[in-house]
């Protein structure tokens, strides 16, 4: 699973979501290097042709209360890679019609045994930034007229580079072609055929992974590893 963000305001974060088109990201950007599941966090998604980088709740499926929503009870900051092509998954619908990138520094992951954590890492991008790969979905409360959007993060596998350190899954880190992110983007591709080869575990950046003491201090009790790009 991916459970933590780190989206600090970083020059190689700004430069994508300037590439992607976004305007001004440092005025919209909610930056924070530790964001876990349930927080707000921005997304950059495309409805009606529109691009824009709006806030929403990293758990996709919300419940609905007397004046507003959160988080369901069913586990959702995720989506896995294998149940995008379920049609009674909640990701079903979101991969052909509410995909997103969520532009980040980092990530971490916390590796369990017998259900209790074991070690926190935190994994950097070297010299850049990762574009993973999101969904999205839009919430309007009847009574109220709220809205609001909620996301989760695609995951694949572990990366076998990734597997000593998290054994479980990784994120899907999109590669940064223009051509794929504009597609990705594309509000009205809904034939999802041509993204089934991302499916795969590649990474297509270095990281550097930092064994840390726990997420929310991130303090450094290991020597930094660098992990090749495939």
């Amino acid at each position: 699973m991916c459970g933590r963000l780190n989206i600090t305001d970083d020059p190689f974060v700004i430069q994508i979501l300037l590439d992607l088109g976004i305007e001004n990201p440092r005025e919209q950007m909610l930056f924070g290097r530790f964001k876990r599941a349930t927080d707000t966090i921005s997304i950059v998604h495309q409805y009606n042709g529109q691009r824009s980088l709006s806030h929403a709740t990293w758990w996709l499926l919300l419940t609905q209360t007397q004046s507003g929503f959160k988080p369901s009870k069913y586990t959702s900051f995720n989506s896995r890679y294998d149940k995008l092509h379920l049609k009674s998954s909640a990701a079903y619908q979101p991969f052909r019609y509410g995909r997103c990138i969520v532009v980040v520094k980092g990530f971490g992951e916390t590796q369990y045994q017998d259900g209790k954590p074991l070690h926190y890492h935190d994994f950097i991008a070297e010299d850049g930034a990762l574009c993973l790969a999101g969904l999205y979905k839009h919430w309007c409360h009847p009574a109220t007229g709220e809205q609001v959007l909620s996301c989760s993060i695609i995951t694949l596998p572990p990366h076998p580079k990734l597997r000593p350190y998290h054994d479980k899954a990784s994120p899907l880190m999109l590669p940064q072609s223009s051509d794929l992110l504009n597609q990705w983007l594309d509000d009205q591709r809904h034939d999802v055929t041509g993204f089934n080869h991302l499916l795969v575990p590649h990474l297509h950046q270095s990281l550097t992974v930092q064994k840390i003491d726990r997420p929310s201090s991130y303090r450094p009790i290991a020597p930094a590893r660098s992990l090749i790009h495939d």
